[in-house]
């Protein structure tokens, strides 16, 4: 049959984004950020109050820490960037644009609960956190896929699965039970949004296979998490990823493997010339993707056997 076309994909779909809507508001538990934060650790800053100026030294957490959390951070402010690209996508009509107001309004709370954290327990420096903030959001995010519908739903299906474990892996790094139990309660709403884009996509996958296979195929192999335009973002990804927070292994063992799996991928009948051709293209990537992280896993035990060493 001849290509989809994006409207006729996104009608065709409503009634799987009206059932996964539902789904997902029937799995969701309200919560509240404030409750995360330990309020009472907090005391003024200098400036307008004349408080107390922030010096690492009252940080709980280590430098490498709080690198990964301003990174998560920071990704998160950008949520006015993603709800604009997913809109442009999507559009406003039926469940599409009912789930992207639930999703942006869940995703608020992220960055909210995260910076309240960080504030209150001096973890960072304020005065930096804040142009840093300046500096992205004016950068804003555009999508790299011309907004298309099968590729925007692909990329989030991945981004928010690999967003989940980057907050969990960053908790558990920090050795801050407060920190760890914030980060594990946003990591719930990730994976509750990785889950509603899953389905969708496999729903998209039964509908049109040949050009969702060639979207899933595009996104995996040209992969950037959103927080890539941050200032300094390659350094920062290195220390994250020597510290195991999140790695190449970690994204594709654990984000890209079992999401592929679970779209059958490797298996899936129907496929013509085209989608055999992106699913082997993508076969070509991940064995690839496989080479890169066993490398990088070997130079980061050599520097850490030499950092042993020194000690």
């Amino acid at each position: 049959m001849p290509p989809w076309t994006q409207i006729e994909l996104l009608t065709e779909l409503e009634p799987v984004v009206g059932r996964e809507l539902d789904r997902h508001l029937r799995a969701a538990r309200e919560w509240f950020p404030h409750e995360y934060v330990p309020w009472s650790d907090g005391r003024n800053f200098d400036g307008v109050l004349d408080g107390d100026a922030w010096d690492p030294s009252q940080s709980r957490v280590s430098e490498v820490a709080r690198t990964a959390l301003v990174v998560n951070l920071l990704t998160e402010d950008n949520l006015p960037s993603y709800h604009r690209d997913i809109y442009e996508s999507f559009g406003t009509d039926g469940a599409w644009g009912t789930w992207i107001g639930r999703w942006t309004a869940e995703e608020g709370r992220h960055g909210i609960a995260i910076r309240d954290y960080l504030l209150t327990t001096r973890a960072v420096d304020p005065m930096t956190l804040e142009r840093e903030r300046m500096v992205h959001m004016t950068q804003g995010f555009a999508s790299a896929y011309d907004l298309d519908m099968l590729h925007t739903v692909a990329y989030v299906s991945f981004q928010e699965l690999a967003t989940r474990i980057s907050h969990r892996n960053t908790g558990r790094y920090t050795e801050d039970p407060v920190c760890e139990q914030l980060l594990a309660r946003i990591a719930q709403d990730e994976n509750l949004h990785m889950v509603f884009y899953r389905n969708v996509l496999q729903a998209a996958l039964e509908l049109a296979p040949d050009e969702t296979m060639r979207a899933i195929c595009d996104v995996v192999s040209t992969f950037q998490m959103p927080g890539n335009t941050i200032e300094g973002f390659n350094r920062r990804s290195v220390q994250i990823a020597m510290a195991g927070i999140y790695d190449l292994r970690i994204h594709r063992d654990e984000v890209l493997a079992p999401i592929l799996r679970s779209w059958d991928v490797w298996d899936r009948a129907g496929l013509s010339g085209e989608g055999e051709q992106a699913r082997e293209q993508l076969g070509s990537y991940f064995e690839e993707l496989d080479r890169q992280a066993g490398r990088f896993e070997e130079s980061r035990a050599a520097r850490q056997a030499r950092a042993e060493q020194r000690r």
